[in-house]
């Protein structure tokens, strides 16, 4: 066992399944805080749309409070954008403003429109994207893991097509929501290697819109997880397969989908989870990102690191992307919670 290591020499432990000295307090979601922003006075906006904020952005969070990776980019339609919706960055907002884009206008109205481009690595923002992973790389790539992530193919489904029309259609046209999938899973497979093309430590796919709390266990089996095996066996470990919401019922199916890692957050009973998975099993969770790290005391914050750790996360991880206005205390209070608990004997 390694001493007083490095956080990426940490998190790179903990994907090989080797022993590190401690868990790691990271995430392959958003972290970026006002208190980051307020470091380079950077406007919540400028941050998605240049590459040199987005780095630095990504950058504060590891450089401010020791959270251990740097992650970008912060919002949910890269991949939308490159199939060709419409975002709104907000532009017009004040620099207090926290408003995250959103799809504007989707970019098809039925599953056969889709038409995926080529060359996808100059569409949209992408390659705004892979600009700023390489001024992180440069920037703490020494120090910590630089990562980034891709949506899930269902997810992205809801964001390029009317979300209500996708979960009608998966009931009663789940073939042509599957060819829709199928299309999408290749676009994200190619997405995925352009971005571990570009020197990632890991990549996180969210699978956010597919929970329990939208479609059943046994929907999930048949209509997700098919492309989800398909996804992960293209893509280079290591990876981590998000979702968001209740995830107790599938969390077998989770870790079946040839992940290198699963995370869950605060809805999932970890030690359940840890229960059903076993040992061998790398499970990242389960903080309550805005419930307990913006809203909670530094008590709260502890108390629930430690349930954490005590139910079996591998290491400590948000349950979504952290809520930007958390206070700088509180983010403190939330690593160093980490390191007290998280030491391995």
């Amino acid at each position: 066992m390694g001493v007083n290591m490095t956080p990426k020499e940490r998190v790179k432990k903990i994907f090989s399944k080797e022993k590190p000295d401690r868990l790691a307090c990271f995430s392959g979601m958003g972290n970026v805080t006002v208190e980051g922003l307020k470091k380079y006075d950077y406007a919540f906006y400028e941050i998605h749309l240049d590459a040199e904020k987005m780095a630095n952005a990504a950058c504060t969070s590891y450089e401010l409070y020791g959270f251990e990776c740097a992650v970008a980019p912060f919002d949910l339609g890269v991949e939308a954008e490159v199939l060709g919706a419409e975002m709104n960055f907000y532009t017009h907002k004040s620099k207090e403003d926290i408003v995250y884009p959103t799809v504007k206008k989707k970019a098809i109205n039925e599953p056969e429109d889709l038409n995926v481009p080529e060359k996808i690595e100059e569409k949209g923002r992408v390659p705004l994207v892979l600009k700023a992973l390489e001024i992180m790389q440069k920037k703490v790539g020494e120090e910590v893991p630089v990562a980034t992530y891709i949506l899930g193919p269902y997810t992205l489904a809801g964001q390029i097509m009317d979300l209500e029309k996708l979960l009608k259609m998966s009931f009663k046209n789940p073939d042509r929501i599957n060819e829709l999938l199928s299309q999408l899973t290749d676009f994200l497979v190619e997405l995925g290697r352009i971005y571990q093309d570009a020197g990632i430590d890991y990549l996180t796919v969210r699978e956010m819109g597919a929970p329990t709390d939208v479609l059943s266990p046994r929907m999930f089996k048949n209509l997700i997880l098919p492309h989800l095996k398909e996804l992960f066996s293209k893509l280079k470990e290591p990876t981590v397969l998000h979702i968001c919401g209740d995830t107790n019922m599938i969390v077998e199916l989770m870790w079946q989908s040839g992940a290198t890692a699963i995370s869950v957050e605060q809805k999932n009973d970890v030690a359940k989870t840890r229960e059903k998975l076993g040992e061998e099993a790398i499970i990242f969770g389960n903080i309550d990102p805005y419930g307990t790290l913006v809203l909670g005391t530094a008590e709260d914050i502890r108390n629930a690191v430690k349930k954490a750790i005590d139910g079996g996360v591998s290491s400590v991880w948000p349950g979504c992307d952290i809520w930007p206005t958390v206070s700088k205390e509180n983010m403190l209070t939330f690593v160093e919670a980490v390191k007290e608990f998280g030491k391995l004997q």
